[in-house]
């Protein structure tokens, strides 16, 4: 039985044999399975390598015949038992290429990183077959074309990172079935240029936390689809031109944490408890929308947000803080909005940040905030690294705390109302690298201090008050790359110091002051600066050799000053400059021959005393490149400079005798006749001017009332064509026997009106000895009875057919009687040249007292005549004593007339420079100072001078600039940027003119001076320098 123990039944015998034989066949099958798998990867990522070219990193060296297990290639990841590829990670490899259909055939990948590299074409449809594909990433390359559909067969997907690509048409619809994706990035920059709009079916992802679409320009509105993304924390959708309001399931976002909906057209109200609706919210960015009302204040006391970006939005209304114990603000932008209340405590709002300990970045410009800032300023943080509350209606003294903001680097006070002197604490602002005081009223010295702040690079200080001299410590700002201090009362020497600043490299402005002195020597070591502008000053002596060492200058204007002596030979070294304006000078002898060969575009040598020949060569070849006027010993040079030509030297030596002996003879022949006229002529007792007097050196024609009364109908109103405070006028048509001139305005004189009899003897006044072009040519006056036996007075002019320039700004009659560029500024100058005559030339000094845009007449060639001066003062003593002894009132028109005369100060020319400079405001910008925008804040002068950088155009009044579209396009190489800067500078003009001090206001020579420099650059018939724009 023992034996029988190990006997087995054939059945099982057989069994065992065919399990035996199964197993084999399966363990062959599956390794044939693995190899076959094997060798398709290893020849799919063959294909993938021969599409591709490999970068500098050679991350792909290992991809070759030699080495068989491609799985220990570089940048693949295989499944250890399967040896199938499940990652491939060739990011940042400095790839280039297209990537290879074949990728499809990688079945197991689960995660595909081909990030950062420069990979093209469109991404292979066949990707759509790794249904186990988690991960992919295909981010910063130049793929194109559409985004595949087939992506959404990978079920399994979990991120989608496409960003940064060429990629264009619609996001998928089907997008919405990945049910597994967590994060949708398609976004950071306007290559992809994606339409159709967001996908509603995004609503499906519900497991989404990251969706980011920025850039991509869908358009439209944001769909309602948040209603069911419960796991979303971050939110980016900049850039898109997204229009109207955030949908409602936005609000219901609680687990949000980042939100970036910048550089849209979103419109509508933030709700007041966004705070609390969203209390994870760490960043909110919403700059550059259209969202109005006011900043909830639960947003601004949100313990959790360190980001908060709403600039250049509609926001509006006062700055409020809920009292709290913990700020976690890092960054604060809320500039370009309408932030102001106008309440006595607007400016609490600084107080309550003083307990953010990490706050960096506090931006409040252009806003419209006012008062004083607190001394609670040196109280934030001294992580703050920006500051900045330019552009708003801030007054009074820059505190002194400012000085304990150790960490600043930017500071800007830009375009306020700022006085007083400035701290000098604010030298202890060791880290700031830019600061900006521009458009302020700060006075007193430039504090030595400023020359403590080692890290500064740029320091603009101008269009202040700042007097004195420039501290010779700015010297010590050894980083310094601008400086500008132009258009302030500076005065003395320019310290050597400042030119020892071998650092500034952009500009040295030192424009528009008082500076007096040699130009140092020192200037030399400024090798790496582009501009030096020196202009209106009061500088003297010649201009030093030393200046050929600055190699790299491309602009100088010394214009405006008492420089004399020849331009010296080292100019001719610098190879760099192409503007140069030496205009205004006492410079002699010849132009030097280098000018020929320097790379010049620009060149203004007007009024000196230059002679000689002028050459054809190089810049002078091309007559609008260059500027030679009041130079009356030039000659030669083309033709469009209408120089006399040049006489040979032989003809002059012949004529030389004979031109000394005529003029000999001529001067004594004069002399004799003198001495005749004195001894024999009876003298005259000099007879003082009597104010009633109404005769002329030329007798006026008389005409009577009835005459008037005839041409008039009766003074119909169908012939009424102006009234004014004390009279009106109507055009009339007299007879050519009666006065040389048909057509003419008779201004009648409301006697009955208080002041109206004086205002028609200032009037008379004013015009019996003055002629000029550019004033209202009287043809005769009438003082008689009217046909009631009532007083009647009456001054008759020539008639203006094309009315008043308030008419032409305000009411024109069509687009072609709108006036261009060109137009206002001839008129500009036409009405400068009218007030310098009064001021300066006709005898006595005439100021008009009621300058304004309706009291200018023009003619029918469109030149300006000043007329109405029946509130005009002749500044002798005898008048001097009847009308300026006294405050009579505000003399002029309401917003025209300077402020000083509402204090009771004398009459004075200052004051028609006020007047003047409100009006050319608003020939640029056709709005009247009395606009309803304008108030006790704000002021047709505050308006443009806050707007005097680059906010120049937006103000400007649009009809110039269709003018200036039209120069761009018709003169491309200098049209446009000429005719913006000479926008800006006529806008500085008029601020310059109308100052609140009188003392700093333009006088008429400096501003015939600039308009006529900016008609010669319009009409093209001179370069110049604009260079305080």
């Amino acid at each position: 039985m023992g034996a029988n123990r190990f006997c087995f039944a054939p059945s099982f015998l057989l069994a065992v044999l065919v399990h035996f034989a199964a197993f084999s066949v399966l363990i062959h099958t599956t390794t044939a399975q693995n190899s076959s798998a094997a060798i398709s990867n290893r020849l799919a990522l063959l294909a993938i390598k021969s599409m591709i070219k490999d970068g500098p990193q050679g991350v792909m060296t290992s991809w070759n015949d030699s080495n068989t297990n491609f799985c220990q290639w570089e940048g693949v990841t295989c499944n250890p038992r399967r040896q199938r590829v499940t990652l491939l990670d060739l990011s940042s490899g400095g790839l280039t290429g297209t990537l290879s259909p074949s990728i499809g055939n990688l079945s197991f990948l689960s995660e595909i990183n081909l990030f950062n590299n420069s990979l093209s074409g469109e991404i292979p449809p066949e990707i759509g077959r790794l249904f186990r594909l988690q991960k992919l990433r295909l981010h910063n390359n130049s793929f194109t074309g559409n985004i595949p559909a087939a992506i959404t067969n990978c079920s399994n997907l979990q991120v989608l990172h496409l960003g940064n690509n060429l990629l264009v048409g619609k996001i998928p619809d089907e997008i919405g079935s990945l049910s597994m994706l967590y994060f949708l990035f398609l976004n950071t920059n306007s290559t992809n240029i994606l339409e159709g709009g967001i996908p509603p079916s995004i609503a499906n992802l519900t497991l989404l936390e990251t969706l980011s679409l920025g850039e991509c320009q869908f358009g439209g509105r944001i769909p309602d689809i948040f209603h069911r993304l419960t796991n979303l924390r971050r939110l980016a959708l900049p850039g898109n031109n997204l229009v109207g309001t955030l949908p409602p399931s936005f609000y219901n976002l609680s687990s949000l944490e980042q939100v970036f909906l910048d550089n849209n057209q979103l419109t509508g109200r933030l709700p007041a408890n966004l705070g609390s609706i969203m209390p994870n919210l760490a960043v909110l960015s919403l700059p550059d929308n259209r969202f109005t009302g006011p900043l909830p204040p639960s947003i601004l006391s949100s313990q959790q947000l360190q980001v908060l970006d709403v600039a250049r939005n509609n926001f509006s209304g006062k700055l409020a803080i809920a009292s709290r114990n913990f700020c976690n603000f890092v960054i604060l932008s809320l500039s370009s909005n309408s932030f102001g209340s106008g309440e006595d405590d607007e400016m609490k709002f600084i107080d309550d940040l003083s307990i953010c300990r990490i706050l960096g970045v506090l931006d409040l410009g252009n806003n419209q905030l006012q008062g004083f800032l607190p001394e609670s300023l040196g109280n934030l943080s001294t992580t703050l690294y920006i500051l900045s509350v330019a552009s708003n209606h801030f007054s009074g003294g820059l505190p002194s705390s400012v000085g304990n903001l150790s960490g600043l680097t930017l500071l800007d006070l830009s375009s306020n109302r700022f006085t007083g002197t400035l701290p000098v604490t604010i030298g202890n602002l060791e880290n700031l690298q830019r600061l900006n005081l521009t458009s302020n009223s700060f006075s007193g010295n430039i504090p030595v201090s400023l020359g403590n702040l080692a890290s500064i690079t740029e320091l603009y200080l101008t269009l202040n008050e700042f007097n004195g001299n420039i501290p010779s410590s700015l010297g010590n700002c050894k980083k310094l790359l601008r400086l500008n201090l132009d258009r302030n009362n500076l005065t003395g020497n320019i310290p050597r110091q400042l030119f020892e600043l071998s650092s500034l490299s952009s500009i040295l402005n030192l424009g528009n002051n008082q500076l007096s002195g040699q130009l140092p020597v020192e200037v030399g070591n400024l090798k790496n600066l582009n501009e030096i502008i020196l202009a209106n000053n009061r500088l003297s002596g010649n201009i030093p050799s030393s200046i050929g060492s600055c190699s790299s200058l491309q602009k100088l204007n010394i214009s405006n000053n008492f420089f004399s002596g020849s331009f010296p030979a080292s100019l001719g070294s610098l190879r760099a400059l192409e503007n140069l304006d030496a205009s205004h000078n006492n410079f002699t002898g010849e132009i030097p021959a280098y000018f020929e060969v320097m790379p010049l575009r620009n060149l203004n040598m007007s009024f000196n005393d230059l002679e000689g020949e002028v050459s054809r060569k190089g810049v002078f070849a091309n007559a609008s490149s260059v500027s030679l006027l009041g130079n009356s010993g030039l000659c030669g040079g083309e033709p469009e400079l209408q120089l006399p030509k040049c006489r040979s030297n032989k003809t002059k030596n012949k004529l030389s005798l004979a031109v000394i002996l005529v003029i000999a003879f001529g001067s004594a022949l004069i002399f004799v006749a003198m001495v005749l006229l004195f001894l024999c002529c009876p003298r005259k007792k000099e007879v003082e001017d009597d104010p009633e007097e109404t005769t002329s050196g030329e007798p006026l024609i008389q005409v009577s009332y009835e005459t008037l009364y005839k041409t008039t109908d009766g003074f119909s109103t169908k012939h009424l064509i102006g009234e004014g405070s004390f009279s009106s006028v109507y055009q009339g048509y007299l007879d050519t026997d009666v006065v040389n001139v048909n057509n003419v305005a008779i201004k009648v004189l409301n006697l009955h009106r208080r002041g109206g009899s004086k205002s028609f003897i200032s009037e008379c006044e004013a015009l019996r000895n003055t002629r000029h072009r550019n004033l209202t040519k009287v043809i005769t006056c009438c003082s008689g009875i009217d046909f009631q036996g009532r007083e009647f007075k009456a001054i008759v002019y020539e008639f203006m057919p094309n009315g008043s320039l308030d008419k032409w700004l305000h009411n024109p009659q069509s687009e072609l009687h709108q006036l261009s560029l060109i137009q206002r500024v001839c008129i500009a100058l036409d009405v400068a040249y009218a007030l310098n005559y009064l001021h300066h030339h006709a005898g006595k000094t005439i100021v008009h007292c009621d300058l304004k845009p309706s009291n200018i007449l023009l003619d029918e060639d469109m030149v300006a005549h000043v007329g109405d001066f029946g509130l005009s003062k002749i500044l002798h003593s005898e008048y001097q004593q009847r009308y300026n002894s006294s405050s009579a009132g505000v003399r002029g028109t309401i917003g025209y007339a300077a402020p000083e005369y509402g204090v009771g100060s004398k009459v004075s020319r200052n004051a028609d420079m006020y007047s003047y400079g409100i009006m050319l405001l608003e020939m640029m910008t056709c709005k009247k100072p009395t606009d309803v925008m304008f108030g006790e804040e704000l002021s047709l002068h505050n308006y443009a001078k806050k707007a005097m950088g680059d906010g120049a155009l937006e103000i400007v009044d649009p009809v110039l600039l269709k003018d200036e579209k039209k120069t761009s396009n018709k003169e491309e190489a200098t049209g446009y940027t000429n005719q913006e800067r000479c926008l800006r500078l006529l806008l500085e003009i008029g601020v310059s003119c109308s100052m609140e001090s009188p003392q700093y206001r333009m006088d008429t020579a400096s501003v015939i001076q600039e308009l006529q420099l900016i008609k010669d650059a319009i009409l093209g018939t001179s370069t110049v320098f604009l260079s305080s724009v």
